[in-house]
């Protein structure tokens, strides 16, 4: 294989992460003993602060291009973004998502969602959490901020978690959120932000038949639902200021080493990769429950694939030949200057983490670096 076409001036990076990392045990404690009301916001914020110094120093160790502050100040990648959205408030009751894993089952029970006001921005969201990264990396490092698609917002709740008595018409609401979505990527690119990525797991999701039949007892379209949520997104892009790279995550579910859904994504590929405004895909590749690599075919020749071949769900290290050899596998479907490399979600969706430690998750990041410096020499 050859490199060369695609710069690799901007995101997303040859060797590049999802977003989230493992949380130390002391951060760990700080939340517990403040839901506890042990210690006060400042000092869980002081706590906070010195593992976000710490993990971006372990990024730049690694030989990273970009770093997030590892979604430290949150519980889960997603839900407290939600929560801050005007019109969006927590739910009484609880969510029940059903994962697995290799030696069976386990139950997720996070607090449910429901729109009960016009969805919109107060205010920024995580503009504090983005300013300090700006402010540790150092020159050289393009810190990344991962917020959740609009996509979550109803797929976390369905028909049911939007209030009929504020939009009648759902498409109201698709309209507001899109605004919303778009006020915040442009307070963000405001502050500097010149690299963002939306988490969508509904668009992986989609593939897979049980979580269609899912969408249908939410109340929506099964058949279109990844349809209406491209839709939603790209309206939230149009417009997006100049120089912001922006990319969309994509897995089939990440708590505690554990997954929800199976499929290859050819199901939503032909209008994800056609369709979506974004600049680059992170997809996950790392074991069979993501289908071959033929759904790329779709991929258009200025957008970049970032595979993730490497896996946060088990502590084992990859073998560098096997992760080329997959590189060329995918190449046979897209150019291999769209390609990149990263592992195939976060170390820590949520604050539980996966079974890692941070000595395995560093040898993880390390070896994507090493590998696509062999594969792209450092290009």
């Amino acid at each position: 294989m050859t490199s060369g076409g695609i710069s690799q001036v901007g995101p997303p990076f040859r060797a590049d992460h999802v977003g989230s990392l493992l949380r130390p045990p002391v951060l760990r404690d700080a939340r517990r003993r403040r839901e506890s009301g042990e210690i006060g916001a400042e000092q869980l914020r002081a706590v906070e602060d010195d593992a976000i110094r710490d993990v971006i120093k372990m990024q730049k160790a690694a030989g990273l291009s970009s770093a997030t502050d590892g979604e430290f100040r949150r519980a889960s990648w997603h839900m407290d973004f939600i929560y801050a959205l005007g019109g969006v408030s927590k739910s009484d009751e609880r969510l029940h998502v059903k994962f697995h894993n290799l030696a069976g089952d386990l139950e997720f029970s996070p607090p449910g969602l429901q729109v009960d006001g016009k969805v919109r921005l107060d205010e920024p969201i995580f503009a504090e959490h983005f300013k300090f990264l700006q402010s540790h990396v150092d020159p050289g490092v393009t810190p990344k901020l991962t917020i959740p698609s609009p996509s979550m917002v109803y797929y976390r709740g369905g028909r049911a978690a939007v209030s009929e008595t504020v939009y009648p018409d759902l498409e109201e609401f698709y309209t507001d959120l899109s605004a919303a979505y778009k006020a915040q990527i442009a307070a963000m690119a405001g502050l500097g932000c010149r690299y963002l990525q939306l988490d969508d797991t509904s668009l992986a999701y989609l593939n897979d038949p049980a979580q269609r039949e899912l969408v249908a007892r939410m109340g929506g379209d099964p058949d279109r639902q990844h349809l209406r949520n491209i839709a939603t997104l790209n309206a939230a892009l149009e417009g997006r200021p100049e120089g912001l790279a922006v990319t969309t995550h994509l897995c089939r579910g990440n708590f505690r080493s554990s997954w929800v859904a199976s499929g290859s994504y050819e199901f939503v590929a032909e209008a994800l990769f056609g369709d979506l405004a974004v600049d680059g895909f992170f997809l996950e590749f790392d074991d069979e429950r993501s289908g071959g690599f033929e759904p790329l075919r779709f991929v258009p020749k200025d957008k970049k694939v970032v595979l993730g071949l490497v896996t946060t769900k088990r502590p084992e290290l990859e073998d560098p030949d096997v992760l080329v050899r997959r590189i060329e596998e995918a190449s046979q479907y897209v150019d291999v200057d769209q390609l990149c490399l990263s592992p195939q979600c976060g170390f820590s969706s949520t604050e539980e983490g996966n079974d890692l430690t941070p000595d395995d998750q560093l040898r993880k990041l390390e070896l994507i670096v090493a590998t696509a410096d062999r594969v792209w020499g450092g290009k």
